[in-house]
């Protein structure tokens, strides 16, 4: 009788030591916080422990919060509200969950364009009126949406980083609050891309209730035009998000935008025209030197209304990319490996010249050329006086105030010294050959 007891305590010993070495495996496999919490819930079976985490939150990073609702759930289209379903669902109301779902959760501008979405284990009134069997992923289109930069920023490469974190091997519906009719048009290839065939959802045209199997709410960043794969369970870079665009934009049998005219390589100016800082001033100038060099010139003027499929064919299409630094030079995403990126700098802008622009280049395989102004080829100089402070020392300058630090983004125009630029025209010219002879 005792050895039987003995045996059946050993038994459940073993279990138990198995259990929990699987369970520590798990830990050490699963290397993203956010993506541990989810499938902790899942490997645990403690019916307590489950109930009070059908809602979790993380908001711990610097720059997002992240909501996870692990039971089926109902989107309220007029109040963006959702509810857990089940019986774990209280028959009294509860503290709900708020959350703006964008990733620039300290930047009050941004932030004030946001929606925000409440989360509630309280019964819903409502019924659904459509079923949909994957999980939902609710994001916000709003923050700067319009800025080109901060759409990929903010928006698609998050998005991207998110479903590899979380649902690296699952569909999802997208819910998009905040988003403005052109902004689904204008990317409506791209949320295909990453919906694999489901409805897009805008709450803003909802007329009925929509059920998911569960949630995810917010977007998780790593940081500005980063992909860090240490934090994927399966390892990408941005390089793969670049990939991740030339199959979403792309078709067999494509053909380029402007094939090679007599051996000469392609180069794509970004324009800034209008009401806009960091304007070439002799854009017409830059132009003429360029084809003197060489080049078959072509201008891409980005607006909100541009079509991303001709902007991909263009830059894809080019050998060089060349612009002032701003949103436009986000195109250099759709730039083939081995083509080449020349920056022109403005003054007061060399950490997020090199952030956003220089840096990623390296990841991506491209051939990166710089070009800083200098002080008489920027219009501060007019304003403030080629030997001021504001010129010379910029940092000094600005002292990290936003109000001194605007002026370089928003109150500065650039006159290129063609004699000086020739140069670098010349330099980028020879990179595009040796990757035009590379690729024929």
């Amino acid at each position: 009788m005792v050895e039987s007891k003995t045996s059946r305590l050993s038994k459940s010993a073993v279990c138990f030591a198995v259990l929990l070495f699987i369970f520590f495996l798990q830990i050490i496999a699963i290397r993203d916080a956010t993506t541990w919490k989810v499938k902790l819930s899942h490997i645990l079976s403690l019916s307590e422990w489950y109930q009070s985490a059908i809602i979790t939150c993380d908001r711990s990073h610097k720059d997002f919060d992240i909501c996870t609702v692990n039971s089926p759930t109902l989107l309220d289209h007029a109040s963006s509200t959702l509810f857990t379903l089940g019986p774990h669902s209280r028959a009294q109301p509860n503290n709900p969950v708020k959350i703006h779902p964008y990733p620039l959760k300290n930047d009050k501008t941004a932030m004030s364009y946001v929606k925000e979405i409440t989360i509630t284990s309280s019964p819903p009134k409502q019924t659904c009126g459509v079923t949909h069997h994957s999980p939902a992923l609710v994001f916000s289109a709003g923050g700067y949406t319009g800025n080109f930069f901060h759409e990929i920023n903010e928006n698609f490469i998050p998005l991207f980083i998110t479903i590899n974190s979380l649902f690296p091997n699952q569909d999802v519906v997208l819910v998009i609050t905040g988003g403005m009719i052109w902004w689904f048009q204008k990317y409506a290839e791209l949320l295909s891309a990453f919906s694999h065939g489901h409805l897009i959802i805008n709450t803003k045209n909802l007329t009925t209730n929509h059920c998911f199997s569960s949630a995810t709410i917010g977007l998780i960043k790593h940081g500005p035009m980063i992909i860090d794969p240490k934090l994927l369970p399966f390892p990408k870079t941005l390089f793969d998000f670049h990939t991740f665009l030339k199959n979403a934009y792309t078709k067999d049998g494509t053909p380029l935008l402007y094939p090679n005219k007599w051996g000469r390589p392609n180069l794509t100016l970004v324009s800034r025209r209008g009401n806009v800082s960091r304007v070439i001033l002799n854009q017409d100038e830059v132009i003429k030197v360029a084809e003197e060099v060489g080049f078959n010139v072509h201008v891409l003027e980005p607006s909100k209304n541009s079509s991303m499929v001709k902007a991909y064919r263009l830059i894809h299409t080019s050998h060089v990319m060349l612009g002032v630094h701003g949103a436009g030079l986000t195109h250099f995403l759709f730039l083939r490996p081995g083509s080449v990126l020349v920056q022109v700098v403005p003054i007061g802008t060399d950490w997020p010249s090199r952030t956003y622009y220089k840096d990623p280049t390296k990841i991506l395989g491209l051939e990166y050329i710089e070009y800083k102004i200098q002080a008489n080829e920027s219009s501060l100089s007019e304003s403030y006086g080629a030997n001021s402070l504001a010129i010379k020392d910029p940092k000094a300058f600005h002292e990290e105030k936003w109000a001194k630090k605007r002026i370089y983004l928003k109150k500065q125009n650039v006159k290129l010294d063609i004699t000086r630029f020739r140069k670098c025209l010349t330099k980028a010219y020879k990179k595009a050959k040796i990757f035009m002879d590379r690729i024929s």
